[in-house]
């Protein structure tokens, strides 16, 4: 399905692969894979905008240095609201039921909150450019517009994000 998830089925030990053929533990074991594939999948988005919002900081250090103060504030916008998403997938329910567990969630189900989740990656290029964006602006007019605009990418993020969680209460509701 994806190289994440590919990787963690192929990392399986010995074990794993013995009790996956055990009568109704393989689809248990996959959904731990999946778990573990969306897991190290958020962690990944996570750290593409970690290093975004690191540049966001450095180009309010620039903006300080050249006199800029009247941008700070609307640069911190963005700022925060790239950290709420930050902290929002790290911190995000992993799509997934234990074995004991009231909701159980199954593979297909897993396999659309990890594809989800795969699209918040793409999100990261689009936060770049408007990056790219404030950055190219600095000292021209059209400053305020580049850092709306990454603003407004910023929120957009956060929303994208919020629907996730509407996909995994869907599921549980099903």
């Amino acid at each position: 399905m994806s190289d994440i998830f590919d990787k963690v089925v192929g990392e399986q030990d010995f074990f794993k692969k013995l009790i996956a053929k055990i009568p109704g533990f393989n689809g248990y074991v996959e959904r731990g894979d999946r778990r573990m594939s969306d897991k190290l999948l958020r962690e990944q988005v996570a750290l593409e905008f970690e290093t975004q919002y690191q540049r966001v900081s450095g180009l309010q250090r620039d903006l300080i240095s050249q006199g800029g103060l009247a941008y700070i504030d609307d640069l911190e916008a963005a700022a925060i609201k790239l950290r709420q998403f930050i902290d929002r997938v790290r911190t995000a329910s992993y799509g997934y039921a234990g074995i004991f567990d009231a909701v159980k969630i199954k593979e297909d189900d897993l396999a659309q909150v990890y594809q989800f989740d795969n699209q918040l990656l793409g999100l990261g290029e689009t936060v770049a450019h408007a990056i790219d964006n404030v950055e190219s602006s600095i000292g021209t007019d059209g400053l305020p517009a580049a850092i709306k605009n990454l603003t407004t990418v910023a929120q957009s993020c956060v929303e994208t994000f919020n629907q996730r969680s509407d996909v995994l209460k869907g599921i549980a509701a099903a």
